[in-house]
């Protein structure tokens, strides 16, 4: 490896471990989040050293790192300690698709791979326009409610957002998805949700399981049409919730399926009625 690349690299979030497995540049890992999923054997090759807004300093340092990869201001106390402590730190602050395809070039570049992250990025970008032109023939576009956490109702991100317009769908709180703090996407009233009258529901709980039950029995939420007719959905939030390819592969079609499937039970729906009069 040359010197100029840095090849003693720790990620505290997942987004950029999973980034550099797909480059083929994991061997400059020398520690993970302990949050990484992606991909699974990450867990078995690299030491732990964080959660998401807590780290091992000391564990941190005595791997020697020449680069510390971090994520949002979230983690800026920790960039901070490390910086104070003679490490470089790169804190990437991403809230879109084409940021987290700007992110995957920039780390290319940082580890000398700019060719294989250009080769990622089509991919990332073929799959995106796959989706749009799968989806462009629905009639009607489904209203969706993601929601990132339950107590209080934090509705999704900007990433998030964007994924459910590609995959068919419309987010029933794209005002607030380009709020980057989750502070700002709280739902203060969860009858909001119910004049907003979502026909898809997909639950990401940030690492626990999402649980429709519950959210069926709300009050006043039985006339929600996803409650209704059964459209409640999870998707784990290592798929969704994390900045990086995951969302724009798996993230994203999962959310096509869930469309599909409503699409599919509506044509079906709309089809009964008429049916049961002879009128077909």
């Amino acid at each position: 490896m040359s010197d100029r690349f840095a090849s003693r690299i720790v990620c505290l979030t997942e987004e950029t471990a999973e980034t550099l497995y797909l480059l083929g540049e994991d061997d400059r890992i020398v520690g993970i989040s302990g949050f990484t999923v992606r991909p699974a054997r990450a867990r078995r090759e690299k030491p732990k050293v964080s959660g998401f807004t807590s780290a091992k300093i000391d564990k941190i340092l005595a791997l020697e790192p020449d680069l510390v990869l971090g994520f949002s201001d979230l983690q800026a106390d920790i960039a901070m300690e490390l910086i104070r402590r003679g490490l470089a730190v790169h804190v990437f602050n991403h809230r879109s698709v084409e940021g987290i395809l700007d992110m995957v070039a920039v780390l290319g570049a940082l580890v000398g791979a700019a060719e294989k992250a250009t080769a990622l990025v089509t991919r990332l970008e073929n799959g995106i326009t796959e989706a749009r032109r799968a989806t462009a023939h629905l009639e009607r576009r489904p209203r969706v409610y993601f929601e990132e956490w339950n107590d209080p109702m934090i509705s999704g991100i900007r990433w998030v957002s964007e994924l459910i317009g590609l995959a068919g769908g419309k987010d029933c709180f794209a005002e607030l998805a380009s709020a980057p703090l989750a502070k700002d996407r709280i739902i203060a009233d969860p009858l909001e949700v119910v004049r907003r009258a979502p026909d898809i529901i997909v639950g990401s709980w940030c690492g626990k399981k999402f649980r429709p039950n519950e959210v069926a029995q709300r009050a006043g939420w039985e006339s929600v049409p996803a409650v209704r007719e059964g459209h409640l959905y999870e998707i784990k939030s290592a798929d969704s919730l994390q900045p990086g390819p995951a969302a724009l592969t798996d993230g994203l079609e999962q959310l096509r399926e869930i469309v599909q499937r409503w699409a599919t039970s509506s044509e079906r729906q709309s089809v009964e009625p008429r049916s049961a009069h002879g009128c077909v």
